[in-house]
């Protein structure tokens, strides 16, 4: 009887043995099954080709569009990003204009997949397997790559005057002039714009007749200091852009309000502007 309980004791002892080896070569396998998939997962990467708008005045060949491929695990999230670790790491060449990053100066506009935007507010599309077109703002003279010549943008600007002009001194000389909160009001929507130029250049008025259209941006911006109640200059400014082109080529096509950034209506500010023309005609 003695004898039976040793054997049975030693087939219990044999068998928690044999399930031990089993968990222990289990464990075995998984490791090294980690260590087969661990170099691959390290090998993966997520490649994205930007086709970027190329030209050198130094060497006035023909424009082209010049791939680029970016691992998207190594770069930020938004179309500026991009072009930074292009020019740092792949083409020092590529020139283009950036500021601050944060979509306050509008520096970093230009043409990205065939609509015009801020390269640091416009994310990279990683989903998508075709590439990013980006080149300069249309219907702009281009001085290199993706900047622009914006000389003829910030003279239609500057010819609206855009500054305070008052007939009459302040009440107490030195001191603010104040504002009531219903015509500050009044100036939302036109003050926040940056003059990036997207909207004027996706203009088709503004396409065809640059030279005498003041465009979207540089009328908004007139209407901005026609509507505040601190300028006394209003039928003066009026009068300035009552004119068949600097005013009237606009046919309210909208696409000014598409593209602006900030999220802005230029439009709707120069309908304003006709309409005011019409109430003192």
């Amino acid at each position: 009887m003695a004898t039976g309980l040793v054997r049975r004791a030693i087939a219990r002892v044999q068998s928690s043995a044999s399930a031990a080896k089993l968990v222990i070569s289990r464990a075995h396998a998984s490791e090294s099954q980690a260590q087969q998939v661990e170099p691959q997962a390290k090998s993966t990467h997520s490649l994205k080709t930007f086709q970027i708008y190329r030209w050198n005045p130094d060497d006035p060949q023909k424009p082209e569009l010049k791939d680029y491929h970016i691992d998207l695990k190594e770069c930020g999230p938004m179309v500026l990003d991009a072009l930074i670790k292009i020019k740092n790491e792949i083409d020092p060449s590529l020139t283009f204009r950036r500021s601050c990053r944060e979509g306050i100066c509008g520096s970093c506009a230009m043409n990205i997949n065939g609509c015009n935007g801020l390269a640091c507010l416009t994310k990279i599309d990683s989903e998508g397997s075709s590439a990013t077109t980006i080149t300069p703002l249309p219907h702009m003279f281009v001085i290199k790559d993706l900047v622009v010549d914006m000389t003829n943008f910030y003279n239609q600007y500057k010819s609206i005057e855009p500054w305070l002009k008052r007939k009459t001194s302040p009440v107490t000389p030195g001191k603010e002039i104040p504002q009531s909160k219903s015509d500050r009001a009044k100036l939302d929507g036109m003050y926040e714009c940056i003059l990036c130029a997207c909207c004027s250049t996706s203009c088709p008025s503004y396409w065809w007749n640059p030279e005498s259209y003041l465009g979207p941006a540089a009328l908004l911006h007139a209407n901005r200091w026609i509507m505040d109640s601190r300028d006394e200059y209003t039928k003066e400014r009026l009068d300035a852009v009552n004119d068949e082109f600097k005013l009237y080529r606009c046919h309210t096509i909208l696409n000014c309000a598409r593209a602006c950034p900030k999220g802005l209506n230029p439009g709707k500010q120069i309908q304003n502007i006709k309409k005011l023309e019409l109430l003192g005609s």
